[in-house]
């Protein structure tokens, strides 16, 4: 059998993979409502959680400040974030760069320094020599990129950053280069290390549609993505841009624009949409409906798993399945049953 790294390079690849790559994460509220239950599904089905030691989550007891209800933090951007619900991200309620006036001022974070939040600062030696480690043993090696589009909303506020949009204002060109350039310099040094993968995050779609216009985004959004996807490509790294919502009217352009691997939302895009826009062009990790889990049946997960692989699955590849679980009141025997048909159909 082939590892999982050559496995998953294949399936994004169109490379004929022996199995469809899966996986499952689970939010820290649903840790702590399910705690050593959860560990022992988990550890029942070590082929979609192979690298799983017992004992090694805490089952936040006490949860970190980013996901305490009611606490508020300021990551290194300056962003001040609020959490309305324990357990789950929060979101931005004060934006540093909410009035333009800042923009001459305001200098982001060094991205060969400084984490997202308050962390110690990153230890390339130590990464490198974890990637080094990795490769020896023949797993896929990644690297984390920044969120994109929604940075910038962090950084201008919601609301504005549609109207910058929508009147084309003149400081946002000059926003989205000092992200790209940050970015640029956060891509050379994992490809100076030598991943296989770069992974981005970058929400731009509603349950609907996107955010914006696909107009708009060519226009403002796709020559970022352009410059940095393909940086990677160029590179020797292949691409993974995690980015939930509907995004079908602007899958050829990430696909253009160097993307490798994206995550379409199961409810947002439906499955006759995704495998129109991505069967046999973009590998897609589809992403199972998580807003479903916690009110269908162990059949019908199953089920759910079962259509998306009978309408997506090729023997070429281009397909991976995820599941993230972050509603507390999923019960149980669902997440069960989600483990065990991620399996019976992955696997198979």
């Amino acid at each position: 059998m082939m590892s999982a790294r050559e496995n998953w390079l294949r399936a994004v690849q169109f490379q004929y993979p022996e199995w469809i790559p899966c996986s499952a994460g689970f939010a820290p509220i649903v840790w702590r409502t399910h705690r050593e239950s959860l560990e022992r599904v988990i550890l029942d089905h070590a082929r979609l959680f192979p690298d799983y030691q017992a004992g090694s989550v805490n089952f936040y007891d006490e949860m970190p400040p980013v996901y305490r209800q009611g606490e508020y933090y300021r990551d290194n951007w300056g962003c001040l974030w609020y959490n309305a619900h324990e357990g789950l991200e929060g979101q931005v309620v004060e934006s540093p760069l909410a009035d333009w006036s800042r923009l001459d001022d305001y200098h982001m974070p060094d991205p060969l320094v400084h984490h997202e939040r308050g962390e110690e600062p990153k230890d390339w030696e130590r990464i490198a020599a974890d990637v080094a480690r990795a490769q020896a043993e023949g797993r896929l090696t990644w690297g984390n990129g920044e969120r994109l589009f929604d940075r910038l909303y962090f950084l201008r506020g919601f609301e504005n950053l549609m109207m910058d949009i929508a009147t084309d204002d003149p400081h946002l060109p000059v926003l989205i280069e000092m992200l790209t350039d940050y970015e640029l310099r956060l891509v050379r040094k994992w490809l100076e290390i030598g991943v296989d993968v770069i992974g981005f995050h970058t929400d731009i779609g509603t349950q609907r549609s996107l955010m914006i216009s696909p107009a708009k985004f060519r226009q403002y959004i796709k020559p970022m993505f352009m410059e940095i996807f393909q940086t990677c490509r160029q590179g020797g790294a292949l691409v993974s841009l995690s980015s939930d919502g509907h995004l079908l009217e602007i899958v050829d352009d990430l696909i253009e624009c160097g993307v490798s691997v994206h995550d379409p939302q199961l409810r947002a895009n439906t499955l006759p949409g995704i495998a129109a826009a991505y069967k046999g062009r973009l590998c897609a990790n589809v992403d199972l409906d998580r807003q479903s889990f916690a009110f269908l049946t162990p059949a019908q997960i199953r089920e759910q798993v079962r259509e998306v692989v009978e309408v997506m699955a090729a023997p070429e590849g281009g397909l991976m399945l995820s599941a993230s679980v972050w509603d507390e009141k999923t019960p149980l025997a669902n997440i069960a049953a989600l483990c065990e048909a991620m399996e019976e159909f992955c696997f198979a």
